[in-house]
Formats: C-alpha cells, sequence, structure tokens
C-alpha cells in the first residue's frame, strides 16, 4: 500500500542489507538478486556485497528530496513507471552508481538529484522530462556522454559540473538555453555543436573546458558574456549566413565553418 518514498529516509544508510515496502506476506524468492513476493511484485532490495540493485515496486509514485542519497553500496536502480516525481538530491553521492534508467512518467531532472554520482557512466532520459535543473549531475567524473532528447528545453547553471569524462554532447532543437557553468570543468570535451535553437548561454557554461578546441554554432549568435570559455580557449565556427557575429565571440576568435580543420 505504500505510494511513496519519504524525504532522507534511507540516507547514507551505508550497511542496509534490504528494505521492504508494501508487502502483504513473507514468501520470498531470490531471483538475480532482486527479490520478489510470491505475487512477483518487485521489492525494493539492497544487498551489499551482492549487486546493490535497488527495485522500486510500482505502488510508489514519488521519490523524495534526499531519500536514497549517500547510499554508497547502490550500484544500479530500475524506477517504474508509476513514479511521478523524483524529488531533489535523491541519489546524491551514490558513490557506486553506475546506471539507472528514468521512466516516462518523469517530466524534471530536479536540482542535485544524482551530483556526484561519481561512477554514473550511463543514464536513459526519456522524451517526457522537459527540464533538467540546476547541479543535476554535477561531479559525475565518470559519465562519458549525453544525449538531451527534443523534449528538453533549458539545461540548469551547473547541471554537469565537474563531469570530468564528459566528451560528448548531442543536445537537439528544443534546448533554447544553456544555464551559468552548465559543462564547466568538463576537461574532456574536445569539440561541440551548438543547434540554432540556443538564444542564450550563461556565464562560465564552458569554464574550464582546457581540452575544447572547437565550437560550431548552426544559427544566430545567441546571449553571452565574455566569460562563457574563461580557462578555454576553443574556436569558434558559424555559417555564412547566420547573424550577429563579429571576429570575437566570448572572447573567442570566430571563423567561418568553411576554414573548420
Amino acid at each position: 500500500s505504500v505510494t511513496s518514498i519519504g524525504s532522507i529516509v534511507f540516507a547514507d544508510c551505508t550497511s542496509l542489507t534490504g528494505i521492504k515496502v508494501g508487502l502483504g506476506n513473507e514468501n520470498y524468492t531470490e531471483v538475480n538478486e532482486v527479490l520478489f513476493n510470491k505475487e512477483k511484485t518487485v521489492l525494493l532490495t539492497y544487498p551489499p556485497g551482492k549487486a546493490g540493485v535497488y527495485v522500486i515496486p510500482k505502488s510508489v509514485e514519488s521519490i523524495g528530496a534526499w531519500a536514497l542519497s549517500g547510499c554508497s553500496g547502490l550500484t544500479s536502480i530500475t524506477i517504474p513507471d508509476s513514479i511521478e516525481s523524483i524529488e531533489g538530491w535523491a541519489f546524491t553521492e551514490c558513490s557506486s552508481l553506475a546506471s539507472i534508467t528514468i521512466p516516462d512518467s518523469v517530466t524534471s531532472i530536479k536540482r542535485g538529484t544524482f551530483a556526484h554520482c561519481n561512477r554514473l557512466k550511463n543514464i536513459t532520459i526519456p522524451h517526457s522530462v522537459t527540464s533538467i535543473e540546476s547541479e543535476a549531475f554535477p561531479g559525475c567524473s565518470s559519465l562519458t556522454s549525453i544525449t538531451i532528447p527534443d523534449s528538453v528545453t533549458s539545461i540548469g547553471d551547473r547541471a554537469f559540473s565537474g563531469c570530468s569524462r564528459l566528451n560528448s554532447i548531442t543536445m537537439s532543437n528544443s534546448v533554447t538555453g544553456i544555464g551559468t557553468g552548465a559543462f564547466s570543468i568538463c576537461t574532456a570535451l574536445h569539440n561541440i555543436i551548438i543547434s540554432d535553437s540556443i538564444t542564450f548561454i550563461g556565464d562560465g557554461a564552458f569554464y574550464g573546458c582546457a581540452s575544447l578546441t572547437s565550437v560550431t554554432f548552426l544559427g544566430d549568435a545567441p546571449q553571452a558574456n565574455e566569460g562563457v570559455f574563461k580557462e578555454a580557449v576553443p574556436t569558434i565556427y558559424r555559417k555564412p549566413e547566420a547573424k550577429g557575429w563579429g571576429a570575437t565571440w566570448g572572447g573567442r576568435p570566430v571563423k567561418l565553418i568553411s576554414e573548420k580543420p
């Protein structure tokens, strides 16, 4: 009968061996290190020393703020499509979490949801998500690539800051703004393409991206200031028909795409 997991309830439970949610009996069988009851209802489990797997039952509709933060033995989690909201910082500092799939029922990735999950390599963002809020993935130092679906319209401040292995970003034409420091200190980024839908890029969005050599813009010059590429030295490439460009942008030289090596 459980319909929600509240704020902070399992935070820092580093030795937790199991959680049973909404059960009516004690008849369990272990199947692939995930427990089921006799009706095959999936239980929320956390077996340290085994798979470190959480499976949230379909009766749960929300996961509260900080709910599973600091659960350092968690390696993967399955979230059912009954979940309508995952509140801020829910999985922050789950330092062993390697993969997660977010269901289509979730519409936003809240502030700090996966902050400092430094082993997170894979994440699937569904087309239902319309916003990635501030500090959603900072410090996810094992994340190598991210695909922003065409439903997302904004990327929040410091959303991917410190993702030091992130070397590939794919953004759809629906994204109109990139927040302050959104990709700062992403030191593995070497070239990116900015879609023609982007109208605003926040201060220091690519601050400290020391390996960034080229940024290709497919549209007119977005609104930004000189600090967007602070401590990064890319060359800007643009289309010849695009408007608003000068000899420099964001403190960096601007060339035509035809001049790109």
